[in-house]
């Protein structure tokens, strides 16, 4: 099970009470700053954004492909090590809205992960050191160093000799 803070609501559904949750102009700001990180072709600019702006732990070298989308809300809540590659168009979440609940959880990415092209990462999980996640997949439980991961549910991929079918 992933690693979550559980809080529940009253009334209608979570989404309808963000605000509570989170101040309009934190969401505003991250909003703009997330937008611009997206677009950014600097590197070096983008991991300034996500570390100075937004207070996310971003390892040295690491590089967030076009379009990657962090969580708008709670990006302090995302820790990525060094050397990590995350994917075109993937999502990193630190929260979750949900009907009669949200959930917070930080998101951990090791040291030289690579995440491939339109990831989802949900809150509460840590990917560890060296671990492979394949375009496209649901990252829904944590991921062991080392391991090379892939899909939906998200399953363990690596095979001990390729064998055509």
């Amino acid at each position: 099970m992933r690693n979550v803070e559980r809080y529940p609501v009253e009334g209608p559904n979570s989404l309808w009470q963000v605000y509570k949750t989170v101040s309009r102009m934190k969401a505003v700001r991250n909003f703009i700053f997330i937008q611009l990180a997206r677009y950014c072709p600097s590197l070096p600019l983008k991991n300034w954004i996500y570390r100075h702006v937004l207070g996310m732990k971003v390892g040295r070298n690491t590089a967030f492909a076009l379009m990657v989308m962090v969580d708008v809300f709670f990006p302090e809540r995302i820790r990525v090590g060094s050397n990590t590659i995350i994917g075109y168009n993937s999502t990193i979440l630190a929260h979750e809205y949900l009907i009669r609940e949200y959930r917070l959880g930080d998101v951990v990415i090791g040291d030289n992960v690579m995440i491939g092209a339109n990831v989802t990462i949900l809150p509460g999980v840590t990917i560890g050191d060296g671990a492979v996640v394949a375009a496209g997949s649901v990252v829904h439980k944590d991921v062991p160093p080392g391991a090379f991961v892939g899909g939906n549910p998200l399953r363990d991929l690596r095979v001990d000799k390729w064998q055509p079918e």
